[in-house]
């Protein structure tokens, strides 16, 4: 079992001119205890595209992210991923007030993992957080403590911390479930932005509006249920299949109940439709 990071810059640039696939994985599994998260998925995902993974509660989305990460240990099988390690964002979570963080430090952060912990920042490095915080329109937030912000302020500050660690491949997990309007519509543009520009992301959703806006979908249940493009994925027969009794369906539309995702006060944010 090995996941195998080419953290040469050269090396990575050599490598693309040669291959267009940015995460491969080969009978990936991950397993806490006995208990197995997540089996058999073999992905070959091409180098500047979006894939959107899919599944039920429980169903092994966050493993795979954390796995791909380098986060966790892998049970067995491979992970290659060429250029440096992953940027992994989580969602965010309530903050104990008497940690005094910024945004701004939160963000520099990032940076760390380039600079080790006693070495000064470059000017690159002060320019990748404060372009991060630019783009996650946080500059007004910048000496804010973390704790201070709303919910979907703080998702936007891990997702800038992300941003600036300036890696070739982002995974986010769920990092716009429940958040305000405005949160959500500045990740999602940064998002499309990013692709645009050739970085690799990864994303977890229960929104299958969203899904629906990859490049590749991965419908998940601990192992794939199918992988391909929204089209070929996203159909009723399939998300049936995945979802068993979480799914309903009114009229002709699919939806999806997603009880324990209510992290908004819009009584309808939990029915996810198709």
């Amino acid at each position: 079992m090995n996941v195998i990071f080419h953290a040469n810059k050269d090396i990575f640039n050599n490598i693309m001119t040669t291959c267009t696939s940015s995460i491969a994985t080969k009978e990936l599994e991950v397993r806490y205890g006995k208990t197995i998260a997540v089996t058999d998925v073999n992905l070959d995902i091409p180098a500047g595209s979006l894939l959107s993974v899919i599944g039920p509660n429980g169903a092994g989305k966050s493993a795979l992210l954390k796995a791909l990460a380098g986060a966790i240990e892998i049970h067995s099988g491979d992970i290659d991923i060429p250029g440096p390690p992953p940027s992994f964002v989580m969602q965010s979570t309530e903050v104990d007030p008497s940690l005094p963080i910024s945004v701004k430090d939160v963000v520099s952060l990032a940076r760390y993992s380039n600079r080790g912990p006693f070495k000064r920042f470059l000017k690159k490095d002060r320019d990748a957080v404060n372009e991060a915080i630019d783009r996650l329109n946080l500059k007004e937030l910048a000496k804010r403590q973390l704790h201070e912000l709303s919910g979907g302020q703080r998702q936007r500050v891990l997702v800038a911390q992300g941003l600036a660690q300036d890696s070739n491949v982002l995974l986010l997990d769920e990092p716009i479930n429940g958040l305000d309007l405005v949160s959500r519509d500045i990740i999602l543009e940064m998002i499309t932005e990013e692709v645009k520009a050739g970085r690799t992301i990864v994303l977890t959703t229960h929104n299958l509006s969203d899904a629906g806006k990859a490049d590749q979908v991965l419908l998940l249940n601990n192992c794939p249920c199918c992988l391909g493009t929204p089209d070929e994925v996203l159909t009723e027969p399939n998300l049936r299949r995945a979802f068993g009794q979480n799914e309903m369906r009114v009229g002709t539309k699919v939806f999806l109940d997603d009880p324990h995702h209510h992290a908004s006060d819009n009584k309808d944010d939990g029915l996810r439709s198709f």
